[in-house]
């Protein structure tokens, strides 16, 4: 008979809700992502096991479930192979504070959950713009009317500073220092880490001028970049501004934007391939992204190496012989915690 351990879904609310946000810190993304996975986890359960999330045990959570629950992510979800080894880290993350929590309980579940392996995927090369596609697109939007001056700014200060799209979203007044015909910005990261990044000349004047015409200078709490209808701006609609701009670039241009899909995320792809390109070190970049690890910045190595390789093969031809799931969230025949919704 399996030891009654009622106390999983408390554990869990409290580990998302007050663990992961305070005492580590984690980006309200994070938290999302978590309860993602958990919310995944209560329905493959309810589906496969036909167990309520008011009655999961600690001890329903043995090995040969986690694995079936993460063939499940992936073969019914459709999920790749990253996220699959991302709903493993959230149960990994998760196990380690029940066990802490509860040792009886749950160290069958942290012992059970350190045994399954991540899964080897396939090296994925990242999508990144070339120095003149950059310069196509920066140049794409008007820089009039509100819209126009908004998206044109956005995509420069995105390439100048290398900054994730959410630390777009967090930019405020107050974190940008004009000095002279430079500026800085102070971004905040992953885990609430700052970082200041000073940007060129000709996008702290287009930053500058975009300020001053929104009426924003000396409002220090408010957000440099809003939406049409919100003054906080959400990261899904720059990615609706990168979709619009890169669509017009491949129409415009069709040698040229061919490397599939674009997302936010290529801009600070490419900022950081173009730097190593230049000669700038390693080390610098890792900080200018604010990155914790050099292992992370270390990728773009390899993405320099691959434009190499490109101008090798056409250099060779010329003188030889003969250059980013959503899930879906569709309603589930089991009820879900209120903890575990978005808010």
């Amino acid at each position: 008979m399996k030891s009654k351990s009622p106390e999983f879904l408390e554990t869990l609310d409290n580990f998302l809700n007050t663990y992961l946000p305070f005492s580590v810190g984690a980006s309200p993304n994070t938290v999302k992502s978590y309860k993602s996975a958990f919310r995944l986890l209560l329905r493959y359960l309810y589906e496969r096991k036909n167990i309520c999330a008011d009655k999961i045990e600690f001890a329903d959570l043995n090995y040969e479930t986690i694995l079936d629950f993460l063939s499940w992510v992936e073969t019914e979800r459709g999920c790749s192979i990253t996220t699959r080894n991302q709903r493993l880290s959230a149960l990994s993350s998760f196990s380690a504070y029940a066990q802490n929590r509860n040792f009886d309980a749950a160290t069958v579940f942290r012992c059970d959950t350190r045994k399954v392996p991540s899964k080897k995927s396939l090296h994925k090369l990242r999508a990144t713009f070339t120095l003149e596609e950059v310069a196509i697109l920066l140049n794409l939007p008007k820089n009039e009317g509100t819209t126009g001056s908004r998206n044109r700014t956005l995509l420069s200060v995105m390439y100048a500073s290398g900054a994730r799209a959410q630390e777009i979203c967090d930019l405020r007044v107050v974190d940008v220092r004009f000095n002279g015909d430079a500026a800085a910005l102070t971004l905040t990261g992953k885990g609430g880490k700052r970082r200041r990044v000073g940007i060129p000349k000709g996008c702290a004047a287009l930053l500058k001028q975009f300020i001053e015409r929104q009426g924003l200078v000396g409002k220090h709490d408010r957000h440099v970049f809003s939406s049409q209808t919100h003054e906080y701006m959400a990261v899904s609609c720059i990615e609706e501004i990168f979709e619009k701009y890169t669509g017009l670039a491949k129409e415009k241009h069709p040698g040229l934007f061919c490397e599939g899909r674009y997302t936010p995320h290529s801009m600070r792809h490419s900022v950081a391939t173009h730097m190593l390109e230049a000669g700038v070190p390693i080390v610098v970049i890792k900080n200018f992204l604010g990155h914790v690890s050099l292992q992370s910045t270390q990728i773009y190595a390899e993405v320099t190496q691959g434009t190499l390789n490109k101008h090798i093969k056409a250099w060779n031809e010329k003188w030889g012989p003969v250059l980013t799931v959503i899930e879906d969230e569709s309603e589930a025949s089991f009820t879900v915690p209120d903890f575990l919704r978005d808010r």
